[in-house]
């Protein structure tokens, strides 16, 4: 299985040969295909070759390409990274509007005990609030007991003057991460032939990974707490490249100790398989701090 991200920080010649991919820089470097997960391109000094991108397609690895200021812009996305996509998109668009409320509420509730578990590890009170919360939840989260969560967690973590949308080393911190972690839940559900654009609940018409947002959900928690260990920290390329390795970190899924890459994948198959069948109940979800 898969298992190297790598990131592109400086100029470089990216070609393919006998199933390796050539990295032509200060020196000549050789990383095996199937030893890959992700390649981030951050340099726009970068030329890659057009083969090592059919490649790079045809071995289902994530491809994420960063802007000038180095934050990821774009990811490349195989048209058939399945043999039976077809079959898939056809269940896809047959799941009924109750499956999906009922694996959004799940999601939600996750989330929040999610979040509750972090607060209560580093002593936050506020973690009982949360608590509350998640019985509160109703089906399809109608009353929006996530956004009132997300509010009092991400207050209770970095300060009650602290916003989402402010321009600060934490916010681009945490939206770097949240990127890197979407693209391993894109890689997962593309390569298992399901659309992304087709999400649970997420369905903006210009946002093209609505089910990776969707399933990413429960594990925002897993950068929010290393933001939060870090949150003295500036964001710089040293402080990216230790949120891609987050990707790598070991965590307990399922009663077993594994990548996080790998946690991803399974949970990907078992939620769509569970829908598709329509055994919304009989899948695991990741539970931190286990």
């Amino acid at each position: 299985m898969s298992f190297r991200i790598i990131v592109i920080t400086q100029k470089a010649k990216l070609s393919y040969k006998d199933n390796f991919m050539l990295i032509h820089g200060e020196e000549l470097k050789m990383v095996h295909l199937t030893e890959i997960n992700t390649i981030i391109i951050e340099s726009n000094l970068v030329q890659i070759s057009a083969y090592l991108m059919y490649q790079i397609a045809k071995n289902k690895i994530k491809l994420i390409i960063c802007d000038d200021r180095h934050n990821p812009t774009a990811e490349m996305v195989p048209y058939y990274a399945n043999f039976n996509t077809a079959k898939k998109v056809f269940k896809q668009t047959q799941w009924t509007t109750e499956a999906k409320q009922v694996v959004w509420t799940n999601i939600v509730i996750n989330k929040i005990k999610n979040q509750a578990k972090l607060l209560q590890n580093i002593g936050n009170e506020r973690y009982k609030m949360l608590a509350e919360y998640v019985q509160e939840v109703e089906l399809d989260d109608v009353t929006n007991r996530e956004g009132h969560s997300a509010k009092v967690y991400f207050n209770s973590l970095f300060g009650l003057d602290f916003t989402r949308d402010k321009v600060c080393d934490i916010n681009m911190a945490l939206d770097y991460g949240y990127t890197i972690l979407l693209s391993a839940f894109n890689r997962a559900i593309s390569s298992l032939g399901y659309l992304n654009q087709l999400g649970i609940k997420h369905k903006n018409e210009y946002n093209y990974f609505n089910l990776g947002c969707d399933l990413m959900e429960p594990f925002r928690v897993l950068v929010d707490a290393f933001v939060y260990d870090n949150k003295e920290r500036v964001f710089d390329s040293d402080y990216k490249k230790d949120l891609v390795q987050l990707l790598n970190q070991n965590v307990n899924f399922c009663g077993k100790n594994m990548f996080l890459i790998n946690a991803i994948n399974i949970f990907v198959i078992n939620a769509l398989r569970a829908v598709d069948e329509n055994r919304i109940t009989e899948y695991s979800f990741y539970e931190y701090g286990l």
